[in-house]
């Protein structure tokens, strides 16, 4: 068999037990770094294929590196695999599909490596859905994981058709809290600092600021502490703030206004105020077209349409983050017929029904191809690489 075959062939064949784990990992959803289950679960799978496996790493505990690498010189690819699941929810973003499909496809990928050269490897990334120490692939970077890396694909749940990369915006995750003064409400108020007073006024503020900003930024948060008892002046307030927009010069523009608001907050109120990340920022997705021209190519040899992807309000992705630094492709692979709200029962059902677990071999299968193409064509990755770092270079504020 060609290399082309003996990728589809093992993509086939091992099917089974991917969707297997699929269905395991949807049945045990974990959120941002306690997926215990899941990273054991996929980074055992990839030292039964033969990878060289790591865990806990880049500062995260349920983070893994699976590598094998050719005796051959060639590029080094590396497919990102997610298997978190969303606070109260579940995988209601496909994450359990995600992270089978990325390592089905790098275990695809092996069985010829050592014949055309080069690296496979898969980085098991948590915590993609945001948390405390979340959005791990920030810290992929961060840390120099990306640095001998040529390219990055992975692919992730959708609905409808399939779609190519879409853009994701950048994010800022923060936490805004006040600490005032503690007193009896009604028997000595006027000896208390109202730290809820102080967050009211922040969330006001910023209600206030968003008929001065850009289309394409969204600030939006909850109340996570308000305070203890009605009678008694809260001493502590917090909340939690998602503070995006298209591009990085854009959020950080809008962050120092909303650090104002924060500050006004204290001095009206004579609480401490502070906003600080509690998490990894999520950068906006810089996209490669002629490496999502690459996969259509494949899809089309197998038999599937993918469109261009719609405009429209977006989401965030710390998918974003590696796109920064090495070409990646996000193509969006349906997994319902219908239109499906992402982030809901609906499309938390459709990440574990038959036509769902389709999903899998689909990602394995195109996501291998286009990475066999990677390496059988050093003149297209050479173009993909400059195109990318154009595009690097070229971001401007929407």
């Amino acid at each position: 068999m060609g290399y082309r075959e003996t990728i589809i062939a093992y993509a086939e064949k091992q099917t089974p037990i991917y969707k297997e784990i699929a269905r395991a990992i949807h049945a045990r959803p974990e959120v941002c770094n306690e997926e215990f289950y899941a990273c054991e679960t996929l980074s055992e799978q990839m030292k039964r294929e033969g990878f060289e496996v790591k865990v806990d790493v880049a500062g995260h505990r349920t983070a893994f590196t699976a590598s094998y690498r050719s005796a051959k010189p060639g590029p080094v690819l590396v497919f990102l695999a997610e298997y978190d699941a969303l606070v109260g929810l579940g995988h209601g973003c496909g994450h359990n599909l995600f992270g089978a499909g990325s390592c089905l496809a790098a275990a695809s990928l092996r069985q010829i490596i050592d014949e055309v050269g080069g690296e496979v490897r898969v980085y098991g990334t948590p915590g993609e859905e945001g948390g405390v120490n979340g959005s791990s692939k920030g810290s992929f970077v961060r840390e120099g994981f990306l640095t001998d890396v040529d390219a990055a694909l992975c692919a992730h749940p959708g609905s409808g058709p399939h779609t190519l990369s879409d853009v994701c915006i950048a994010c800022a995750p923060v936490d805004i809290e006040f600490w005032g003064k503690a007193a009896h409400a009604s028997g000595a108020p006027e000896k208390g600092i109202n730290a809820l007073d102080g967050l009211i006024l922040t969330y006001n503020g910023i209600n206030a600021l968003r008929q001065h900003l850009t289309s394409d930024v969204r600030i939006h948060g909850i109340i996570v502490n308000g305070g203890d008892a009605p009678n008694t002046v809260p001493d502590y307030a917090k909340a939690k703030f998602y503070i995006r927009a298209a591009t990085a010069p854009r959020l950080e523009e809008v962050y120092r206004k909303v650090e104002n608001i924060v500050a006004g907050a204290a001095l009206m109120t004579g609480a401490k105020g502070r906003m600080q990340p509690y998490q990894n920022r999520v950068e906006n997705m810089v996209l490669t077209p002629s490496f999502d021209a690459l996969f259509a190519r494949e899809m089309a040899v197998l038999g599937e349409t993918v469109e261009a992807p719609k405009p429209g309000p977006k989401g965030s992705s710390d998918v974003g983050n590696i796109s920064q630094v090495v070409p990646t492709i996000q193509p969006n692979l349906s997994i319902s017929p219908m239109k499906l709200a992402g982030h809901s029962e609906e499309f938390k059902a459709a990440a574990c029904s038959d036509f769902g677990l389709k999903f899998v071999p689909l990602a394995a299968k195109s996501l291998a191809l286009t990475a066999l193409d990677l390496i059988l064509e050093p003149e297209t990755l050479a173009q993909i690489k400059a195109d990318h770092q154009i595009a690097v270079e070229k971001q401007t504020e929407v």
